[in-house]
């Protein structure tokens, strides 16, 4: 009952119907009182024709002062249906004739209700009385309406110049003709008419209503219940709903907003539970990125110091280095040197330029050298360094298969230094696959990166050996190396704003990806 009195339904005819019936009752009680107007307005002019149709028709028997056949002739008239009674007084209230024959001889009071029209104050009465104001409604002793009209009888030249007529010329009123009528029968037809009216206008107003309810409950009560619905069933975590519109006006502009943000949710829901599917797999793959980055960020911390460790003590022991080498190599000159030390000298010549070697490798690891750029065909740089290298010994059993892709630009880098890292890469390859093998060299572009791989089909790397590549004084060949190329080439590679990373799977080959801004290109 609570939910049905605060329904939108509920309301809406309450309202409308408050509206109606209060619309009706004015418009009953308007029509009422002008049908009521209008029966006693028809009334008065009909007691008025029959007081003149009185006066006319007892013209001559006034005339002739004959008092009896007019007496007869108003008590004949009095027999008519709805006539209550006639009767005769002069200007002083003084009954004459009365159809009532108990009046006759009384006298009127200036206040009773066939006076009161002339007699209107204290002051003379009136000697002629409008038509509309010789009417009077009033009630008797058992309550029944009636309608009095007070008709004066002038003295005319015709009365007062007749020889039987004793009234004086200057006397203006001879009498007041009084009818009065009954208004039950026409009272009960307004009665009749307003009962009609009443029960027309309830008809009227059930049917009106009846309309209006069927009309609002399938044009605004239904839509407004659908979409209610519709919203339960968001409100619930339903998306799969939709609102059948079947209507162009406000409701169904209304209807299908809410199918559209039904929509929206929908592919909001779906986007949001992609993305959480896919949450743990991103949670890996950044947790792995910045494992990466931390890695990268400690060995190049760690290059950074131990460079400048390795510099200072490299240069210290270049200059007595130097000084080995000089004297050995004099000594080795002089004639008088015998046989078996002149042998002794050349190894220690031999170790001590090796020793040099190492010194110039340290010095070039711990030297942050800034590259020289300029505009450099990375094909024709891997080709320079092939040619180095592809004759030697170490490359005569390995098979080499050149990718490159077609109209690659030329980039800004220094040849030299990418060279340096050609040749370590080429030879760590051949290295690792001392019985032969392949070398495969690829060249693409990715975005703004040029995309360099040299993958070989040695022995590969193991698991533990691969997170340490890059560290300087690391290798995997037992005695060969100082440990260092691998750690420049990481350093050039960084100096020219790019990456080096390297993929192996130990027994099956290794492969090493160096990526390179392309900055400024020329095709």
């Amino acid at each position: 009952m609570k939910s049905v009195k605060f329904s939108l339904l509920f309301k809406f005819m309450g309202v409308i119907g408050a509206g109606f019936l209060v619309a009706s009752f004015i418009f009953v009680v308007i029509n009422v009182r002008l049908q009521r107007q209008l029966t006693l307005e028809n009334s008065l002019h009909d007691a008025d024709y029959l007081s003149e149709a009185i006066t006319r028709a007892n013209f001559y028997l006034m005339l002739n002062d004959d008092h009896v056949m007019l007496h007869r002739m108003i008590d004949e008239l009095a027999t008519m249906e709805g006539i209550r009674r006639i009767r005769l007084f002069n200007k002083d209230g003084v009954i004459n004739f009365s159809t009532d024959e108990e009046e006759n001889g009384q006298t009127l009071a200036l206040s009773a209700e066939g006076c009161s029209g002339c007699h209107l104050s204290k002051g003379a009465p009136l000697v002629e009385l409008p038509s509309a104001a010789r009417g009077r409604t009033f009630k008797d002793d058992n309550g029944e309406m009636f309608l009095g009209v007070t008709k004066p009888i002038y003295n005319d030249p015709s009365c007062f110049t007749a020889a039987c007529h004793f009234h004086p010329p200057d006397k203006k009123l001879l009498g007041i003709l009084d009818v009065q009528i009954s208004l039950k029968k026409r009272m009960h037809q307004v009665d009749t008419f307003r009962n009609f009216f009443i029960v027309l206008v309830c008809v009227l107003l059930i049917l009106l209503f009846m309309e209006l309810l069927v009309l609002t409950k399938r044009f605004i009560i239904a839509p407004v219940r659908r979409i209610l619905e519709h919203q339960r069933k968001i409100s619930a975590g339903d998306l799969s709903g939709h609102i059948e519109i079947k209507s162009h006006d406000e409701l169904g502009e209304l209807a299908a907003g809410a199918n559209e943000m039904t929509a929206s949710l929908r592919l909001s829901r779906q986007e949001v539970q992609a993305w959480a599917n896919t949450l743990e797999d991103k949670v890996q793959e950044r947790t792995r990125y910045i494992q990466d980055m931390q890695a990268n960020l400690a060995r190049s911390d760690r290059l950074a110091s131990l460079g400048k460790l390795v510099a200072g003590i490299a240069h210290e022991i270049n200059n007595p280095l130097t000084g080995i080498l000089t004297y050995s190599l004099m000594a080795e000159e002089r004639e008088d040197i015998a046989e078996d030390l002149r042998e002794d000298l050349r190894t220690i010549t031999h170790e001590t330029q090796r020793c040099a070697e190492i010194v110039r490798g340290l010095l070039d690891f711990g030297r942050e050298s800034i590259p020289t750029k300029k505009l450099t065909a990375i094909e024709a740089l891997l080709e320079r360094t092939l040619a180095l290298l592809e004759h030697q010994s170490i490359f005569q059993d390995i098979l080499i298969h050149r990718n490159y892709a077609a109209d690659m630009p030329q980039i800004e880098v220094d040849p030299n230094q990418l060279e340096q890292v050609f040749m370590n890469l080429f030879l760590n390859a051949a290295h690792a696959m001392p019985g032969g093998g392949s070398l495969s060299i690829d060249t693409w572009q990715d975005s703004d990166k040029m995309m360099i791989a040299i993958s070989d089909s040695g022995n590969g790397i193991s698991v533990e050996n691969l997170a340490r590549i890059f560290d300087p004084f690391f290798s995997t060949k037992d005695q060969q190396g100082t440990g260092l190329g691998l750690s420049v080439s990481y350093g050039i590679i960084k100096n020219h704003g790019g990456t080096i990373e390297v993929e192996s799977t130990e027994g099956a080959g290794t492969r090493f990806l160096v990526s390179l801004l392309m900055g400024d290109l020329l095709a």
